[in-house]
């Protein structure tokens, strides 16, 4: 019975699809989720324009990054509690260390997320989770009906 449960987002439809098993099990054994995203960097690489010549720290990205965080919300009512995180660095390092910092029971993810190709040539961030971290990991792929 898992007590902290971790969800890594890209925010993809996979992901949104692990999300809700996340929250399933969470309602059914009462535990704690964390909504994690790891972003490679929130410098100057991906902020606008705009936002460069406005700052010199990317505070419009990292506010946009949580906002999109906050949207990460199971279908019906929150039965428990959910806590979002924002990291920065490599994801696959960035899940395993947080599981860890958060003495996670579980990790409920995508196997697929928004880098296509890239992904089969560079091995995926799930696979990296699933034989690296301490805790169980339960990948999530899209339903066929949702990929039609």
């Amino acid at each position: 019975m898992p007590k902290t449960i971790l969800h890594p987002t890209d925010f993809s439809d996979c992901s949104n699809c692990a999300l809700q098993i996340a929250a399933d099990l969470a309602t059914k054994y009462g535990s704690q989720i964390f909504v994690l995203h790891v972003v490679e960097t929130l410098g100057p690489a991906n902020v606008t324009f705009g936002e460069v010549g406005n700052q010199l720290e990317p505070e419009g990205y990292r506010d946009r990054l949580w906002a999109e965080l906050r949207k990460m919300k199971p279908l019906g009512p929150p039965e428990s509690s959910i806590d979002y995180l924002l990291v920065e660095g490599d994801p696959a390092r960035g899940i395993e260390q947080v599981a860890e910092q958060r003495h996670c029971d579980l990790i409920v993810m995508g196997t697929h997320g928004h880098r296509g190709l890239e992904r089969f040539f560079m091995g995926s961030v799930a696979e990296h989770v699933v034989r690296k971290a301490a805790c169980a990991v339960v990948t999530v792929k899209l339903p066929r009906a949702a990929v039609s």
